[in-house]
């Protein structure tokens, strides 16, 4: 399937006069997206932007702006700069620090939609670190086609397939040096475990991206349970007593699904499953607390109570 019949299927989500704004690192996969969002004939020009976040992370953010802009203007989209700055100093570690910035910046863009240009290989990536860090069916499950506002349209492509149409169309990008460093788990992944993988599999990767829809599907029926075990979507406050009546395995999951629904991501199934222990053995007078970060769950007047951070 070509990199344009893949973004056909856009048009099962995006209405007549709606606006896609795309992230644009300027990198090979994002550059290969915006180019053949403007190639699309149902898509008028107008109705695509382009976003750029600027870390100011390395010695050539501005060129990489300023690069953007031009490719950007050459194609027919405006292409909008924004600024981010980056906690060096966070717990959560710098490159998931510089995640974190990025991805509230580009939620903050206008647009009715914002397309991503994660491809198959992106998607091999997070489901094999989401496995290293023992997540479960949600972590396995990898990224969906859609999440709220958030659409991929390029899952199925290989990087190898955004290549060629890059140099079909004599497209240039920006190579950022930090993609290199294999003191990160994700260019780890990348640049030493997939291409063994593919020595003994070569297609290890369309592979792992299978498993990661077929985990995705299992997610749905997770969550259908849970919506069940709740009488409706699962909202904070949760009644205790409802964590009791229910098996183990389904009040942790109820809870789990409360905090998704919430866009938070839950702690470590041994703190979530302790929790719940408590929640369900501790005596009236007792307030099991569970904080993983800048938000926390409080047990009081015999409900589970959810507290973010100021």
């Amino acid at each position: 399937m070509t990199i344009l019949n893949q973004l056909s299927k856009l048009s099962a989500y995006v209405q007549a006069g709606q606006t896609l704004m795309v992230g644009y690192s300027g990198g090979l996969d994002s550059a290969v997206l915006l180019h053949a969002l403007t190639q699309l004939p149902q898509l008028a020009h107008r109705s695509v932007r382009a976003c750029h976040v600027h870390h100011g992370l390395s010695p050539q953010a501005d060129e990489w702006a300023a690069h953007c802009q031009r490719m950007a203007a050459q194609w027919g989209v405006a292409c909008e700069v924004i600024h981010v700055d980056v906690d060096q100093a966070s717990g959560a570690g710098f490159e998931a620090a510089a995640r974190s910035a990025r991805h509230q910046a580009l939620a903050e863009a206008g647009g009715d939609w914002l397309i991503l240009a994660h491809h198959q290989g992106d998607q091999a990536e997070t489901v094999l670190n989401n496995l290293l860090r023992g997540s479960g069916v949600l972590g396995l499950a990898g990224m969906p086609e859609r999440s709220g506002r958030i659409l991929r349209p390029l899952l199925a492509a290989g990087r190898e397939q955004l290549a060629e149409y890059a140099q079909a169309h004599g497209l240039s990008w920006i190579e950022d040096e930090s993609n290199t460093d294999q003191h990160y788990t994700r260019n780890w992944l990348r640049h030493t475990v997939l291409p063994l993988l593919r020595e003994r599999f070569p297609e290890a990767q369309a592979r792992i991206a299978a498993a990661a829809g077929h985990a995705g599907a299992a997610q749905n029926l997770i969550e259908q349970l849970a919506e069940l075990d709740a009488g409706g979507t699962p909202l904070f406050p949760l009644p205790v007593a409802r964590l009791r009546e229910l098996e183990f395995a389904r009040a942790v999951n109820l809870l789990r699904t409360a905090l998704k629904a919430e866009g938070l991501q839950a702690p470590p199934a041994s703190r979530l499953d302790e929790f719940v222990r408590q929640c369900r053995e501790a005596a009236p007078d007792r307030h099991p607390a569970l904080s993983p970060g800048n938000w926390s769950l409080q047990v009081r007047a015999r409900q589970v109570w959810l507290e973010r951070a100021q």
